[in-house]
């Protein structure tokens, strides 16, 4: 029988191997095929290069830099023109010729990422029907593809970002609101696009791979409304809190002063293919895949968890205490694995991330049962505003810290759990991985 800590170690690994395979890069090159004078994507479109005026590549995203690589590489000189905006400080990883890279701030927008947004806008503009536009998106784009309505500033996005962020909003309502401060969100950019083609390779990072949610949707049609974003703000009691420009702007929407964004059945989005090349699920069923070749019982629990990071901790931990008496829902040993996207509600002042403050939790509940580990990461190798990609944690952890002089639930609740993990042990650092597909999440009871 192997121990605990060779089960986490092999566990990790098995984790990282996962998210390597699930490189943008990669997942691109598994789409996207050259032959001859013919591009098929995914096997379900084929374009004959003889048929297109131009081809033209645009993107934005934490792992678009990677994505520009892998179709430059399989498209060359069939590529005019291209830009491409990826994080601050990343262009030096990644090698273009024909697609420029531009940098922007994440995850709160700057002018940066405006300058580039305008950059993408003048290239797209004029493009008649026989161009292509492929347009590379993945996690982060939300907040690098930035170009606001005239009436609203930069700043005034970060600061209302910042407070929804902080408020322990999800995704779907964060973007509710980001789509109509934007002129390319929300379906805005295929707006702008029209009347070429656009191809959208896809890198989901929401769970159920929602288009109109993803990097806010620019390519899809979107479901929300401004009375959605008012919503959001009165929910959150932002209201009074975010800047007077962005709360006049959204009024105004609902009064039909500025005009929604496109609707489903619009005419624009019968020139639009939106393709999900990777996605949450698709790396569950890779880590399923791994662990039963090492000798794992292996079952997936859901690709669907969200909710507060700490108190999806707890539920998580309550279901392995479940399987560990009684067996049940599964019997031991198992290795439940799950994924999607949590929150965090910040409270205290420290540095954490919704998976590190998972485990932690996690990790109070289940202290003293030395064959439970709980392991959390984010797929992107960033947790929060932490440098570290996740934790695990066993039965011991809490008293191992306990022993050291440290109160874990005291870092519970100063949001402190990086630096819980860090004094204690468990950190797993990655790095940037070049893909952005939520969070994995695994519970094994031996």
């Amino acid at each position: 029988m192997k121990r605990i800590d060779e089960v986490e170690e092999e566990l990790v690994n098995i984790i990282l191997k996962v998210i390597k395979d699930m490189n943008a890069g990669k997942l691109v090159k598994d789409t996207v095929k050259l032959y001859g004078d013919t591009i098929y994507i995914k096997g379900r479109y084929r374009i004959r290069l003889d048929k297109v005026g131009g081809i033209y590549v645009i993107g934005f995203g934490k792992a678009s830099g990677s994505m520009a690589e892998a179709i430059e590489d399989i498209l060359g000189e069939n590529i005019i023109d291209g830009y491409v905006i990826i994080p601050k400080g990343t262009r030096g990883r990644y090698k273009t010729k024909r697609i420029k890279l531009l940098e922007g701030t994440h995850p709160l927008p700057s002018i940066e990422n405006v300058e580039a947004a305008r950059k993408i806008r003048e290239l797209v503009d004029g493009l008649d029907s026989r161009d292509i536009v492929f347009t590379l998106i993945s996690g982060g784009g939300s907040a690098l593809f930035t170009l606001p309505y005239d009436d609203i500033t930069v700043e005034d996005l970060s600061i209302t970002t910042k407070l929804i962020m902080e408020a322990g909003a999800d995704i779907n309502e964060l973007n509710a609101v980001r789509k109509h401060l934007s002129l390319v969100k929300g379906g805005g950019l295929a707006r702008l696009i029209y009347p070429a083609k656009v191809y959208s390779l896809i890198l989901s990072d929401v769970v159920g791979d929602p288009l109109d949610v993803i990097a806010s949707g620019p390519t899809a049609p979107d479901t929300s409304t401004f009375e959605d974003a008012y919503d959001v703000l009165r929910r959150y009691d932002l209201t009074s809190r975010v800047p007077s420009r962005v709360l006049r702007h959204i009024e105004e929407g609902l009064r039909g002063l500025i005009p929604e964004t496109p609707k489903p059945g619009d005419k624009i989005f019968r020139k639009v293919r939106n393709i999900i090349i990777g996605n949450n699920r698709m790396a569950l069923n890779k880590v399923v895949k791994y662990s039963s070749e090492s000798g794992y019982m292996s079952r997936i629990l859901s690709s669907y968890i969200e909710g507060e990071a700490r108190e999806v901790g707890k539920l998580l931990a309550g279901i392995a205490l479940e399987i560990y008496h009684y067996n049940k829902p599964f019997k031991k040993p198992v290795l439940l694995v799950g994924g999607g996207e949590t929150t965090v509600t910040v409270r205290g002042k420290g540095i954490g991330g919704r998976n590190l403050e998972l485990v932690l939790s996690a990790s109070i509940k289940i202290r003293g049962y030395r064959d439970i580990v709980i392991i959390s990461v984010a797929s992107d190798g960033k947790d929060g505003v932490s440098p570290a990609a996740g934790a695990y944690a066993d039965g011991d952890t809490y008293f191992k810290a306990v022993r050291d002089g440290l109160k874990p639930i005291e870092y519970l609740e100063n949001n402190d759990s990086y630096t819980f993990f860090r004094r204690v042990g468990g950190l797993i650092i990655t790095g940037p991985t070049d893909t952005n597909i939520n969070d994995i999440t695994c519970i094994y009871v031996g």
